[in-house]
């Protein structure tokens, strides 16, 4: 059909292929002498077929010796393949291409065992390998055993395919992939539907051979089937109605049938060998390697889909994944291929991921487990180690009782190994099995070699154990750290009282205490007596008020506001940091400074103390490996030897993992502190044999039980709050010094304070005194070092206009200096001198009264009339005129200051 059907698109094709029937009759033997038959009397250039791959195998290897292409549209075992012979092509799917998704769909409904059910014939045996190496080859979160297989004869009798489902169906697994012929497969679906293996919980797996041909075998209803997916295109179906056509004209009495997927690869195996002959052209010598090279690089859109051979094999197009219903008829559940994985759709899209809802044996729509407890009912025997410090008995302990025999668990992993088996959905029957005292690196071997079913115990997961057996997820979070002992640091230098404040905070509150004083001074000196004087007087003055400030000391008279206003400032920051000194130096003479005698593992390694650690732990070997002297490490098993061992000196520290160590530290808090962790651990985890299917449901009870309040509840049923016991140890530790970070806003807020204040206090100098100081920088015959001179003279000169040097008198109503008593004024009137016409600065060595001022220079200066200042003072006006006489001698000038009152 499939060369009618070439030879009518192509009708000029040449030459032209003539097929020679020869039925083997399913016979290895009579398939070989037919194959040499026809390549010897017929002269065969191609053989296609034969149809079973044992014959297959034989064929090859004599169309090797001949030159002559075999294209097998059948033979899809692996055990043949081109690697093998030359001269073979296979045109089909082979059947490992299918193990990938079959090991997908494991996955995808995490089951953790499968049991392949096969044909021990060369179809079947040689697909169990590849079946199992996609299973178990996988992520340990996909990976899933092969427990055991079920191999059948291909011409099994039915009671014998009935007693071995009998025999599964006592088994735990409930998954079970079948792969074998359409006979033999029909036999196993109506022994498991008598078995009861077609009820809820089972899932079974149909491989392409036998999905393909649904419509002929008629398995029950919830079963999944694997087939290669053909593209559903108008030429696939006018083919499939010609041929049903055809069929039924040859097959008259024969009921309906379709075209099943080794129908469209032989339509496609002929079309390739005719489209390779009508390549190599009549005139061409069509030898075998040209022929067989012409079919190798034929590409064509087929009936069962694209058309290319790769290293001899048909490429892996994708699988679509079906479910069975009613009368062998299939429902689409979705596709798979090895790039894009399970998906709704062809495409790959995010979004299509997955498949559709499964109907399961017995029209359920759970998707079964996978495995049950046997219907024999054992118990899982379950190992706990025995011999427990009373110390340690809130991790684990199991007592037994001599005279009945019965044993009694507890502690927190006893209680959360039960809680996960209560979340199970199933229940799950175990005993407690006591065991001797040993190392557990020896417990996991024997659960590994099957001695025990399980072992539940504060079993830590580390790579070398996870060789041996499964663990389940962690039920407790775990590092390694340290318990060393405590010392007092509280200082007892003669020079602690530095300590409280670190050097920063130092250097700036001095910096800051002579910043306020000169301040202070600035504004102060010209209008107050006591920030007068000569300048040792002055600079005094000025270090005494600041560092008295200190001690709220200071007893000078401030008359200026804003200076007050500095002073209350500044005074408010003394204060909090005379508390903060203060409190912080009290902590560090009179509250113990607790700190680790031993602060790190460096520390440690590179000291010479001992080290204690627990009998048959993993530390010792862990320690070891990482290059720490055997001969520094001491075991012990009572928490008692321990704190025994640490009081006495004997060890330096304790190296365990973190439960324990919480332990310790619970009952002996006084004494010992856990310094910091040195690593983390994998935890602790419940161990199983390899491909146990416990570990995956307790993994998920586990990760169910964490995340509800049951487990915290249990931690502190077995080992209290996290407040209690040392949890407080902290606050004992030493603190650190205060430092400028700390204080930062306080200085920002004085400094701008004081800051505006002395610009302020500036401004109104300037402003205040703009004639005279106008003079002095308008002194162009002045050197400017001179004039600089004069305008700090002038600077320092008494504001006379300050209400400080103004007072009234008893009676007349006339001013006097202030500062001086009213006998002082009378006495002193000679020392003021009317000056009239003069400069406004007069030089002169002469010293007046605190109203006076002087300034030297070199040179005399023109007298000229600057000005005057009128000031009020008790109703009376006060003006001072200021003038400059030059001296005969020009050595001296003087300043005369006048006062006239007038009516």
């Amino acid at each position: 059909m499939a060369l009618d059907d070439f030879y009518a698109s192509f009708p000029n094709a040449s030459p032209r292929v003539q097929l020679a029937h020869h039925d083997s009759a399913g016979d290895v033997v009579a398939a070989a002498s037919a194959a040499l038959q026809l390549m010897t009397t017929h002269g065969a250039r191609a053989i296609l077929g034969p149809q079973s791959s044992v014959e297959s195998a034989f064929v090859a290897d004599l169309a090797t010796v001949a030159e002559v292409p075999v294209v097998s549209f059948s033979a899809t075992s692996p055990s043949v393949s081109p690697s093998g012979a030359r001269f073979f092509t296979r045109a089909a799917l082979s059947d490992a291409a299918q193990a990938g998704a079959i090991a997908a769909l494991a996955a995808y409904f995490g089951w953790r065992r499968v049991v392949p059910v096969y044909q021990n014939d060369d179809y079947g045996a040689a697909f169990v390998p590849f079946l199992v190496d996609a299973l178990t080859n996988t992520s340990a979160s996909a990976r899933a055993e092969v427990p055991y297989r079920c191999a059948l004869p291909g011409d099994a009798s039915r009671d014998a395919v009935a007693a071995v489902m009998y025999r599964l169906e006592s088994e735990q697994t409930r998954v079970f992939v079948v792969h074998a012929r359409p006979a033999l497969a029909e036999l196993i679906f109506e022994s498991a539907v008598e078995a009861g293996m077609m009820a809820e919980g089972y899932a079974w797996v149909a491989t392409d051979g036998i999905t393909c041909l649904l419509s002929s075998i008629r398995p029950p209803q919830g079963i999944i089937g694997i087939a290669p997916h053909a593209p559903g295109t108008p030429r696939l179906r006018d083919v499939r109605r010609r041929w049903a056509r055809r069929y039924m004209r040859d097959h008259p009495d024969a009921e309906a049938a379709e075209m099943g997927c080794h129908a469209l690869w032989a339509y496609d195996a002929a079309w390739a060998v005719a489209s390779a002959a009508e390549r190599l052209g009549p005139g061409k010598s069509m030898t075998g390697d040209k022929l067989l090279a012409a079919i190798a690089n034929t590409t064509f859109d087929g009936l069962a889909g694209r058309f290319e051979l790769v290293d001899g094999e048909l490429a892996v197009p994708a699988f679509r994944i079906v479910n069975t219903i009613d009368d062998g008829k299939e429902r689409v559940l979705g596709f798979w291929t090895s790039k894009d994985g399970l998906h709704r759709k062809l495409g790959g899209a995010p979004n299509n991921s997955g498949l559709a809802p499964v109907i399961w044996p017995a029209d359920s729509t759970v998707v079964p487990v996978g495995w049950v407890q046997p219907t024999s009912g054992r118990k899982l025997r379950v190992a706990v180690p025995g011999d427990v410090d009373p110390g340690y008995r809130p991790i684990m302990h199991l007592d037994v009782d001599p005279a009945t025999n019965r044993s009694t668990a507890g502690g927190f992993v006893i209680e959360v190994f039960e809680a996960a088996v209560r979340l199970l959905p199933y229940a799950l029957p175990f005993e407690y099995v006591l065991v001797g005292s040993m190392h557990y690196d020896s417990l996991v071997e024997k659960v590994g070699s099957g001695d025990y079913d399980g072992a539940v115990a504060d079993i830590t997961i580390t790579a070398n154990r996870s060789q041996y057996v499964d663990f389940t997820l962690p039920y407790m979070t775990s590092g390694i750290a340290m318990v060393v002992p405590m010392r007092d640091q509280r200082s007892k230098l003669a020079w602690v009282f530095l300590k409280p404040l670190r050097y920063d905070l130092w250097l700036v509150s001095f910096v800051f205490l002579i910043f306020t004083g000169f301040v202070v001074w600035a504004v102060e000196h010209r209008v107050n007596r006591e920030f007068r004087g000569p300048p040792s007087n002055q600079i005094g003055t000025l270090l005494y008020f600041g560092f008295s400030t200190l001690v709220f000391a200071h007893r000078e008279d401030l008359k200026s506001n804003l200076s007050r206003f500095v002073v209350v400032v500044w005074v408010f920051v003394v204060l909090i940091l005379q508390s903060s000194y203060t409190a912080s130096l009290t902590s560090m003479l009179t509250v113990p400074q607790l700190e680790p005698a031993i602060g790190d593992y460096t520390s440690l390694w590179l000291g010479a103390a001992k080290v204690g650690i627990m009998n048959n732990s993993f530390m010792r070997a862990s320690m070891t490996k990482s290059g720490f002297p055997q001969s520094r490490l001491m075991s012990y098993q009572a928490s008692q030897s321990f704190h025994d061992a640490l009081l006495n000196g004997t060890i330096g520290a304790i190296v365990d993992e973190t439960p324990y160590l919480r332990i310790f530290l619970k009952a002996y808090c006084d004494n010992f502190t856990q310094a910091a962790q040195i690593n983390k651990t994998g935890g602790f985890g419940f161990a199983f044999p390899k491909g146990s299917p416990y570990v995956a449901d307790l993994s998920r009870a586990i990760l169910n039980l964490t995340e509800s309040d049951e487990m915290s509840e249990i931690e502190r049923k077995w080992f209290g709050d996290d407040d209690e016991g040392c949890a407080a140890q902290g606050s004992q530790f030493t603190s650190d010094s205060l430092s400028f970070a700390s204080f930062w806003g306080l200085f920002l807020i004085t400094g701008a304070t004081s800051l505006l204040c002395c610009v302020v206090h500036l401004v109104t100098f300037l402003v205040a005194n703009r004639r005279s100081i106008w003079v002095v920088v308008s002194t162009t015959h002045e050197p400017w070092k001179d004039r600089i001179r004069m305008f700090l003279e002038l600077l320092d000169k008494k504001d006379l206009s300050s209400h400080t040097f103004r007072t009234k008198d008893g009676g007349g109503g006339g001013g006097s200096v202030a500062g001086r008593s009213a006998h002082d004024a009378g006495a002193a009137s000679p020392a003021v001198e009317h000056i009239a016409a003069s400069s406004p600065f007069s030089v002169s060595n002469h010293t007046y009264d605190m109203s006076e001022c002087s300034f030297d220079t070199r040179s005399p200066a023109p007298a000229s009339a600057t000005g005057e200042m009128e000031m009020a003072a008790g109703g009376q006006a006060e003006e001072e005129v200021v003038a400059v006489a030059q001296d005969p001698d020009g050595i001296s000038d003087q300043i005369g200051t006048g006062h006239q009152a007038s009516n």
